[in-house]
Formats: C-alpha cells, structure tokens, sequence
C-alpha cells in the first residue's frame, strides 16, 4: 500500500502534483552536427532522472500532458525531440526541422544517435544514470542504445517492436542488454512484445498490457485512454522498485 500511496494521490488529488521549478528549451549536438531541442523540466536536484522519447510522426510534446505525473513520481523530466518526427499536441518537432535543413537523413535508425546524444547530454549534467523512456520506434531503440550504457540505469519501452525491416532485427540485437526494463503495450501487442524480450538477458523484465483494449505508444500514459490508470500503477511499480 505504501507503493500505491503516491500514485492514488496523484489521481485523487490532483493539487498535489508537484511542478517544476526550472521549465526551459535546450538544445545539444548529435554526432553528425544535427542540433537537438528537448525541455528540460526540474523539479529538484535531488531527485533522478527520466529521458522522454517519442513515437513516428510525433515531437517531445507527445509528454506535455504527462509531465507532472512523473514529477509526482518523484522525477525530473528530460522530453527530446528526435529527428524522426513531426507534431503532436501543437509542440513541432525542432530536431526534425534542423535535421531536413542540413539534409541528414531522417529514418527511424538515424534517430538513434539523437537518443544516444541526449543520454550523454543528461548524465555529464547529473552524474548519474538515468531513466530512459520510449514510444514505438524509439521504444526499440532505447532497449538496444542501454546495453552496455553507463548513462542509463533502467529502461521504460511502450510499444517496441520490429520497426527496421531488413536494417536490425531488434530481437538480436538486444539479446545482451543488462538493465531493468518494462515494457507497456495494447493488449493485441502483448504477444509480440513477450517474443521480443524472452532471449533478453536481464532477470528483471515486465511486460504489461491490460487485460484487453489498451493504446499504442506511450499515449497508453494519456488521461484520453481509458486504461491510463492501470498503466500507471503498474509503472509505478517497476520504478519503485529501485
């Protein structure tokens, strides 16, 4: 019940939820000069961090109704435009503009050192491993980017799958990985995503779905789903596991 505390008041009563104290845009390098925008929302020094990475066709704003819930979790939020994408809840992707502007290409794949970028960003800022989430493709490329990787401490992967074609079967490719993970996805998805983490190497790995209906992505986090509140719980959970 004591797990449960902090998450029933984050429903019950939303007044409590915390805000940040420093909301800003920063901006940072990918390895082949593409310039990065993310929002950098800080709650408190003291407390980890989350990376938030976003599904196709969307921008860091897929997490601008979210975002104080995870601060009520008790985490500061890092939200990154990839530039694999394009808008959502009226946020543009600007990673994706500057990407086009200096003709890089804009494949899922080349997203990954954005996401790569970002871990670097955060953990020579904090000192510490962080939190990485993601959606749909970035989803996959978090669970294959945190293998190995010193930046990260766990892993949170909504609706990752097989997204590359003949590039990367992800399924080999993160075989090796080593940190805690959980994996949210729909109902219908839930096969899939069992199939894709059963060879992976980490004993501690959740893959969740409700029992039926459910939403692609990390929009399963939205207030509009009406599943969110079992998401939640069950997110909860994995990260206070520490």
């Amino acid at each position: 019940m004591k797990k449960l505390l902090p998450l029933l008041l984050l429903f019950i009563c939303p007044c409590l939820i915390q805000t940040a104290k420093s909301q800003t845009t920063v901006t940072f390098n990918a390895k082949d000069g593409v310039t990065i925008t993310a929002d950098w929302y800080e709650v408190s020094d003291t407390l980890p961090w989350i990376i938030l990475f976003h599904q196709a066709g969307y921008s860091r704003g897929e997490y601008k109704d979210v975002i104080k819930r995870f601060h009520k979790l008790g985490y500061n939020c890092l939200a990154v435009d990839l530039r694999s994408g394009k808008e959502v809840n009226g946020v543009v992707n600007q990673t994706a503009l500057d990407a086009q502007k200096k003709g890089k290409d804009t494949e899922y794949l080349d997203a990954e050192q954005d996401i790569i970028a970002a871990i670097d960003y955060l953990y020579t800022k904090v000192n510490e491993p962080v939190v990485i989430l993601g959606s749909s493709y970035s989803a996959s490329l978090c669970l294959k980017v945190a293998i190995g990787n010193p930046g990260v401490e766990r892993v949170v992967a909504y609706s990752p799958g097989e997204y590359f074609g003949k590039k990367l079967k992800l399924k080999d490719a993160i075989k090796k990985l080593d940190k805690p993970v959980y994996v949210g996805c729909s109902a219908e998805e839930k096969p899939a995503c069992e199939d894709l983490m059963k060879d992976v190497m980490t004993g501690d790995k959740i893959v969740f779905a409700p029992g039926s209906g459910g939403k692609h992505g990390s929009s399963a986090l939205w207030k509009s789903n009406p599943n969110y509140y079992d998401y939640w719980i069950s997110l909860m959970m994995f990260l206070d596991r520490g």
